[in-house]
């Protein structure tokens, strides 16, 4: 009697699971005790792939590129024998594509501050795969904690404006599981609002009176000195 395929397994054995575009992966599949010899049938999303023939208990090895996108989700191996109906199934491997950041962008509700006053800064990439990890930098210092965000929404630290050294040029980076691909954003600077003098409304208060004495007194002379001069006669 012929013995029974166990359940192959499938294991990748080079190459990871969060995949990019154009890298090789390879899949073993392998069942076993059984009767030789076997045929193994790889399956993407329940489509078959490839199949291969063993005549020795070596398993079958299918080596695949990504290069699309429908290329990476889940895969399973089929193992049966060639002289039997049926076959038995593999556990899954699930691969994800992950895709490179674009430049964040850098920036705050408001570009104007005083001494004494706190402000916002946001860091945002709007593209590549999550989770990101942000990073804020006040000239080659960094100034927060590293930020991973879960989604697709801006990091933000809280500042106080301390000092005219605060006003200093900001920028942040990101990065994400994507090999060699830290960007940085564009750079941000804060610049001092102007405080108003409280002598101001004082000189414009004394400015208006001036001018309507002088536009005025040329309309006095006939209305008030003339009438006066030739009473007096």
């Amino acid at each position: 009697l012929s013995e029974m395929l166990s359940n192959p397994k499938l294991v990748l054995v080079q190459g990871t699971l969060n995949v990019v575009m154009k890298q090789n992966v390879t899949l073993s599949c392998l069942s076993e005790p059984g009767s030789l010899p076997v045929r193994y049938t790889l399956f993407k999303h329940n489509q078959q792939v490839s199949a291969l023939n063993r005549s020795d208990l070596t398993p079958a090895l299918f080596t695949l590129t990504i290069s699309s996108a429908s290329d990476v989700g889940e895969y399973k191996c089929k193992a049966e024998c060639n002289n039997s109906s049926g076959g038995k199934y593999s556990n899954s491997l699930q691969f994800t594509l992950i895709e490179p950041i674009s430049k964040p962008v850098l920036s705050s509700p408001t570009s104007q501050a005083k001494k004494g006053q706190n402000v916002t800064l946001s860091c945002l990439s709007e593209n590549g795969s999550l989770p990101i990890t942000y990073l804020f930098f006040k000239g080659t210092q960094n100034i927060s904690p590293q930020k991973t965000m879960q989604k697709r929404e801006a990091a933000v630290i809280f500042l106080f404006i301390n000092s005219l050294s605060d006003f200093g040029t900001y920028k942040c980076k990101a990065n994400n599981s994507f090999p060699n691909n830290t960007k940085y954003s564009n750079a941000f600077n804060f610049t001092l609002a102007e405080e108003r003098s409280h002598s101001q409304p004082l000189i414009i208060s004394l400015g208006l009176i001036l001018l309507l004495l002088i536009i005025g007194f040329p309309v006095a002379i006939p209305c008030f000195i003339i009438p006066l001069y030739k009473a007096s006669e």
